[in-house]
Formats: structure tokens, C-alpha cells, sequence
């Protein structure tokens, strides 16, 4: 990284060190360090315009199966081994953890594709961004808001037992909300680096559905086909992925699980064709469009791994803890998602539908039932009546009430990936989806 503090060489001393001054029985290091870059803007203005660096150095010691963590922000010799004796003394009176689980040993991680540094922005090159979209906000006479960042990241994890673990990371986001009388619209893009987000095209986008979103009409709430574009999309297939837990699962607590009629566990449903067949997703870090980590959090590998094959689960996560108990191989969290697309556009998604609605954005997402993984939420930011295979015209933000696993199955197309945060989601076509109510929201 630029700065001198965040080179490898450095943040590797100072981790060695910590492991070096340990008197514990054990302990686990992690280091991250960071610049990033944050611009905000609103109603056509700029409102935020900076540049930081970050330390965050994380210790846990380890006595048998007494554990306590210290942070610190600083990166002061004194102050680290302040932290570290404070740490010690902590977990030598902290209870015995029932679920503790060894350190990992050394591990084999898989070769990172991209390893190189965001290049440096300025705030002024940032604020000149900010000035064009504000500008192009003004002409078509909208309210602009959003957020353009960047960030690079270095992160680093060793132990007593000599695991050993680097990596670099890259980050750059933007979204735009627009706004015009009671009309709205929301965009996103995540990309590795700030000269790969499409902002101008994003803009453009933005405020051409603002205006065509003016003056909803509205509809009755009930069952209707849907097209969600990768952004919706993108709020909704998580459920999906991280309810696919195996501790959950074998405590009968997921959709995964297998109940009688009694309620009594009796299995799973990996190796059942539960979703559509299109449905096809992995975790895999190494996936081009991401710069992401070769390890997870606490150094277990974060390989590739198939989730969902031709909507059949093949995996579920396995903690290291719960793995251990149920004698199986631990995974870890899968995440990153990647799911597969096609190379259609979203639009060659709505040209398909003789009559549905068209979904750019799902908001305020949450459970109803977290055994059938039943979640309620709301379109938002352009909502649109499709007829004939086009858009026809606004309509009323909708409430949905949506068993997810159900809206997997009944997923008839999809369109090419995108990259939203840290994961990889196609839009989607979906049969048949719930609608609850009508909401005022815009």
C-alpha cells in the first residue's frame, strides 16, 4: 500500500512480535489495515468529501479454553504490549468456553488473481466526480444523493501455532438515488478499482427511471410474475445462501431441515432438486471480478465450493466448532456468493413476460419465519407495471411476503452477473411472487 504504515513487510513485524511477547499458552493475531477514500453528495451538493487510514490490530490470548480479545487503533509499541498484558489478564478469569476449538495449524491457501493497490484519488479528483453527476442531476432538473468510495486493505492473521496468512484487498462503490416530484430511483455498482465503475452510464440510468417513474399507478396486492433486476436481487439471495447453515439445519432450525409430523428432525434436503434447475451458485473468491481473500476470518481456507448445482444443495456451512461435533470437514461461511447468469440483459428478461412487475430495488428486508425463511420487505425507487413484454408504466410500491426457497423454484430466467458489495448476482425472472399490501413508501 502507499502508505509506509500499511506495507506487508511492516504489518508482518508487528504481527510477529505479538506472537513473539505473548506469555499465554496461545494466541491469535489479526491485523488490518486500510485507506479508503469517502465522497458523499445530496440534493445535487456535495456534502462529504475525505481520506483516512485505518490500523486495527486484534489479539487473543488463550488459556486451555479461556479466551479474551483486545483491539487497539494505535500503532504504538507500548500501547500494543499495554493491550496484550491487558488481554492476558482477561482471559485468565474469563469462564471456560464450551465451544472452544483448537488454533489452526499452518494452512494451504489458493494463489490470489489480483494483488495490486487501488491507485491513489485525490479528494479533488473525487469532488470533481461528485461535480458531474450533481451537473448532470441539475440538467435533467432531479434531486441527486449518493455515495462514490474506494478503499485498500491489508489483512493479516497469525498464531502461536504457526499460522500464517496475508492478504490485499480492493474496493470501489457508488450509488445514486434520484428523486422528482413522487417519482425515485436508486442505482449501485461495486467494482475492484474506481476507473471500472460505470458512473456516468449508472447516472444516466438513474435519473431516466426517476422521470419515468413519476405518477404511479396503483395495483392489488396478490401473486404476480416478477423481474428483479441483480440489484433486488442481490438483497434477497443472501437469505438464501447464509440460512444454509449446518448447525441450523441439524437443530432444525432451517428450511434445510427435515421434520415429521411430530416436528422431530429426520434429515436434510441436500441432494433434493428443491430450487429451479437455473439456479447454480459457489462460493469463490477468485472470481475476476473480485479481489478478495484467499482466507476467512479465523484462517480456515475460503476454496471454492459448490452450493447449489442445478437447484440441488450440495453443501451446507460447517463453523469449525460444529464440524468438530458432527465430525465433518469445516467450510466456513460461504461468501462470497457467485451465482451464475447468462449473457441476456435484463431487458431480454422483461421482453419475455406478457405481464408482471419489474423490481429495481428490495428494501428493509426481514423475517418472518426463520424456519420456512419467510421474509417481508418492499420494492422501492422505481416500480413498474410490465405488459406485453415491456414497461408500461409506474406503479405503487408494493410490501412482499416471500418463502425465498419457493422464489428460487420458481425462477424461470436470469440475465448476466453483476457485482453488488463482495458478491456476484444475475437479475432474475421468478413465476410467481407475493405481494401483501400496497405501501406510501416512494
Amino acid at each position: 500500500m502507499s502508505n509506509k504504515l500499511n506495507s506487508l513487510e511492516n504489518a508482518l513485524e508487528i504481527v510477529e512480535s505479538v506472537i513473539k511477547d505473548s506469555q499465554a499458552e496461545q494466541v491469535f493475531v489479526n491485523l488490518q489495515m486500510s485507506e479508503s477514500s469517502l465522497s458523499r453528495f445530496s440534493e445535487n451538493q456535495m456534502s462529504q468529501n475525505l481520506a483516512k487510514s485505518r490500523f486495527n490490530l486484534t489479539i487473543t490470548s488463550y488459556y486451555g479454553q479461556k479466551s479474551a480479545t483486545s483491539s487497539i487503533s494505535q500503532n504504538n509499541p507500548e500501547a500494543i504490549k499495554d493491550a496484550l498484558r491487558n488481554c492476558e489478564t482477561l482471559a485468565k478469569l474469563a469462564p471456560n468456553d464450551p465451544e472452544w476449538i483448537p488454533l489452526l495449524p499452518p494452512q494451504q491457501y489458493d494463489i490470489e488473481i489480483n494483488n495490486q493497490d487501488q491507485p491513489s484519488i485525490s479528494p479533488l479528483a473525487n469532488g470533481q466526480k461528485i461535480q458531474q453527476i450533481c451537473h448532470e442531476c441539475d440538467l435533467a432538473k432531479v434531486q441527486g444523493s449518493g455515495t462514490l468510495s474506494s478503499t485498500n486493505s491489508l489483512n493479516i492473521i497469525g498464531s502461536s501455532t504457526g499460522l500464517r496468512a496475508n492478504s490485499r484487498e480492493t474496493k470501489a462503490d457508488f450509488s445514486i438515488t434520484a428523486k422528482y416530484q413522487d417519482g425515485s430511483s436508486w442505482s449501485s455498482g461495486s467494482a475492484n478499482y474506481l476507473d471500472e465503475l460505470k458512473i456516468m452510464n449508472l447516472t444516466a440510468k438513474t435519473i431516466e427511471r426517476c422521470l419515468d417513474s413519476v405518477k404511479p399507478q396503483e395495483i392489488k396486492p396478490g401473486t404476480y410474475p416478477v423481474v428483479l433486476e441483480s440489484a433486488a436481487f442481490a438483497n434477497l439471495l443472501p437469505w438464501v445462501i447464509f440460512s444454509m447453515d449446518a448447525r441450523s439445519s441439524d437443530e432444525g432450525r432451517s428450511f434445510m431441515s427435515i421434520l415429521d409430523n411430530s416436528g422431530k428432525l429426520i434429515g436434510n434436503r441436500l441432494g433434493q432438486e428443491i430450487f429451479s434447475k437455473i439456479v447454480q451458485v459457489k462460493r469463490g473468491f477468485n472470481h475476476p471480478l473480485l479481489q478478495t481473500s484467499s482466507f476467512l476470518e479465523d484462517g480456515l481456507p475460503n476454496h471454492s465450493i459448490d452450493i447449489i448445482k442445478e437447484g440441488i444443495p450440495q453443501s451446507l456451512s460447517y463453523s469449525r466448532y460444529w464440524a468438530n461435533k458432527q465430525e465433518k470437514q469445516a467450510t466456513g461461511g460461504f461468501f462470497p456468493i457467485i451465482m451464475e447468469g447468462s449473457k441476456r440483459s435484463i431487458q431480454d428478461l422483461i421482453s419475455q413476460t406478457e405481464k408482471g412487475i419489474f423490481i429495481s430495488r428490495t428494501w428493509y428486508v426481514n423475517y418472518v419465519n426463520p424456519r420456512t425463511l419467510e421474509v417481508t420487505g418492499m420494492t422501492r425507487d422505481g416500480t413498474f407495471w410490465i405488459e406485453n413484454g415491456r414497461i408500461s408504466h409506474p406503479i405503487k410500491n408494493l410490501r412482499f411476503n416471500q418463502e425465498l426457497p419457493l422464489a428460487l423454484k420458481d425462477i424461470e430466467d436470469v440475465s448476466k452477473p453483476e457485482r453488488h458489495g463482495n458478491n456476484i448476482i444475475p437479475g432474475v425472472k421468478i413465476k410467481n411472487f407475493h405481494f401483501s399490501s400496497i405501501t406510501e413508501s416512494i
